[in-house]
């Protein structure tokens, strides 16, 4: 269905300045093209840290992505619009209408949540006003997509697409979103690139914080055919991301860095591909 070549990025969050200069360097090293941050109050505030990430490996860097009604649209374009001046163009900028856990921090920072239509309205005020400052460049935007409005949106507006289904999807469900995110893109569909992300790679066993991730129980998790598990020897998760790309379109796959070291082997593998 693509033939889009492959690349990884890795999905992660400064636990120390020496952790994550370590990350970032190891990623580079083993072949993945990003490093990945997602956005809280609970963590070190993603810029910056991506930013650090970006000056210590020759790699690329993106917010994982940034929840739109924590910052005002000026203040998140001002933002996003920096890094990609900083990094020479290596920032990839991901934003969405923010998971729930969101609402309580936007009244942390004193700022309103909105409603699905305001905070959706945010997303593409911030996306106009990087347009206007980004000028003659052109900051890669990644919007997560799963809804009809959100498909709409990335139809339009995005270069790359997080489909965004759950743990417990059916691969076929998945595989229908994608088709109809390409019939909305029209012409477009060929310069959207598919995304998935990975809570875990390889044949070691599950931590219990899949749990949190998935909301489903490890065992359970293992036991269905979740699009977000990668499971087997590197030549059987290679040959799987194939049959994903093949059914689903699917090409820029991401993990979580707990799990850096086993997909290493499938980067190498698929390297070209």
């Amino acid at each position: 269905m693509s033939d889009r070549r492959f690349r990884f990025g890795v999905v992660g969050s400064p636990r120390s300045g020496a952790d994550w200069m370590t990350t970032a360097r190891r990623a580079a090293e083993l072949g993945y093209e990003t490093v990945l941050m997602p956005d809280g109050l609970q963590l070190p505030s993603p810029f910056p840290s991506l930013a650090m990430a970006a000056a210590v490996a020759d790699i690329r860097v993106g917010t994982f992505v940034a929840a739109a009604p924590l910052r005002t649209p000026r203040q998140t374009a001002w933002e996003a619009h920096t890094l990609t001046v900083l990094t020479d163009g290596r920032f990839e900028f991901g934003i969405g209408t923010g998971r729930p856990v969101a609402e309580q921090q936007t009244a942390e920072v004193g700022l309103p949540w909105g409603t699905a239509r305001e905070r959706r309205e945010q997303v593409i005020e911030t996306l106009d006003l990087l347009r206007e400052l980004d000028g003659e460049r052109r900051t890669p935007i990644m919007l997560a997509a799963g809804g009809p409005k959100a498909l709409a949106l990335a139809a339009e507006r995005a270069d790359i697409v997080s489909l965004a289904k759950d743990a417990t999807t059916p691969r076929s469900e998945v595989e229908a979103v994608a088709q109809e995110l390409r019939t909305l893109a029209g012409s477009r569909a060929d310069d959207i690139e598919l995304a998935t992300n990975l809570l875990a790679a390889g044949t070691r066993p599950l931590p219990p914080w899949t749990k949190r991730a998935s909301g489903v129980d490890p065992d359970a998790l293992e036991a269905m055919d979740s699009l977000m598990l990668l499971r087997g020897t590197p030549h059987q998760m290679a040959d799987e991301l194939l049959r994903r790309r093949e059914s689903i379109g699917t090409t820029y796959i991401t993990v979580n860095d707990g799990y850096l070291e086993d997909l290493a082997p499938v980067i190498e593998l698929l390297a070209g591909n």
